[in-house]
């Protein structure tokens, strides 16, 4: 049965990079499994971040998988291929129809696969093949990859020593700002004082598409201190070294989770609930140091020096030992920011 379904995995992968196993081919050797095993941060075609993660968990292959936005999901299958190759599937419900009333009348999983081959001792480099919602085609995503070291032991946070203090948002003007994608709409300007964003779509007309803000100069591990007001039902985010999203929303009283405000999104959840009730400032004492993560907001520790094993949905890279900036999340809703000062770790 092994051979069959491999033998159809073949067909339907690229001939460009798949090869058709012979008959006698059933099971991979344990060696071509561990050469795949670990964490590896992906750099995709066209300009975005992944992660994925194989383990064995018990007799089985397992794994997660981040790519490009939204939350690291648990793959939907995973298997080493002869070559070896290693395949991945990422599957999606689909809604096909819909009554009148909007309610889903068809839905359909579809289903994106992940081919990948080593490039090397710590390298990857794959293609992703996603059918298109017609079912007339696939569309290709190539990518490459790197693998993750260990995260280091977490840091002792009594002994750290600190540059000067900068203040990165001078409350006048967007000095040391820039939009990321220069051709996307700039919702962001200041007022008395604030880092405002305000992405209103039009009334008519096609939907609107707002930047996100960085700023020039990038950091390496540093501490920062920084305000917000997020409305009633709004988003944003603030993301460290443009990689690491610490989550800003509208979740007073919510469970916990990791989607929730000051939660490293989508992988690490607040330890106790500490935001207020929309449209109250509130405040962010954030600390990244050796891949650790620390963060108090409104006073309360939240995260506690907890590891971070790589990129959030929506990174601009993927090293996670280069230096990078802090960027604001300006494409979801309203919101603004005050008092932004970071103080650089010193080595």
């Amino acid at each position: 049965m092994e051979t069959i379904y491999a033998f159809m995995v073949a067909l339907m992968l690229s001939p460009g990079i798949i090869s058709l196993p012979s008959m006698s081919e059933t099971y991979p050797q344990a060696d071509n499994v561990a050469a795949f095993l670990g964490q590896w941060t992906i750099d995709i075609s066209g300009g975005s971040v992944g992660w994925i993660e194989v383990r064995q968990d018990k007799n089985y292959l397992n794994g997660d998988i981040l790519w490009g936005g939204g939350s690291v999901l648990p793959v939907s299958n995973i298997f080493v291929a002869s070559g070896p190759k290693l395949i991945i599937q990422r599957s999606n419900n689909v809604v096909r129809t819909r009554d009148e009333n909007n309610n889903p009348l068809l839905t359909m999983v579809v289903t994106d696969w992940l081919e990948i081959v080593k490039d090397g001792d710590n390298a990857i480099k794959g293609i992703l093949l996603r059918p298109r919602r017609d079912g007339k085609a696939v569309d290709t995503t190539r990518f490459t990859g790197k693998k993750l070291p260990p995260v280091p032991s977490a840091p002792d946070l009594s002994s750290l020593k600190f540059g000067k203090p900068l203040t990165i948002f001078n409350g006048k003007n967007l000095d040391g700002w820039r939009l990321i994608n220069p051709r996307q709409k700039n919702g962001w300007k200041v007022v008395e004082g604030t880092l405002l964003n305000d992405p209103v779509q039009p009334a008519e007309g096609p939907h609107v598409s707002f930047g996100n803000l960085r700023t020039e100069g990038v950091f390496e591990d540093f501490n920062l201190k920084i305000e917000v007001n997020v409305p009633a039902g709004s988003n944003s985010g603030i993301y460290l070294r443009g990689m690491y999203e610490i989550q800003v929303s509208d979740s007073y009283q919510r469970p916990l989770d990791s989607h929730n405000m000051g939660g490293l999104y989508s992988r690490i959840k607040p330890s106790v609930n500490a935001e207020k009730e929309a449209g109250s400032w509130q405040s962010f004492d954030i600390t990244l140091c050796r891949r650790h993560l620390t963060v108090v907001l409104n006073g309360v520790k939240i995260i506690d020096n907890q590891p971070v094993f790589g990129p959030t949905g929506g990174a601009m890279q993927s090293d996670v030992f280069a230096p990078g900036p802090i960027y604001l999340q300006g494409d979801h809703g309203k919101v603004a920011y005050r008092n932004i000062v970071l103080t650089p770790i010193l080595k």
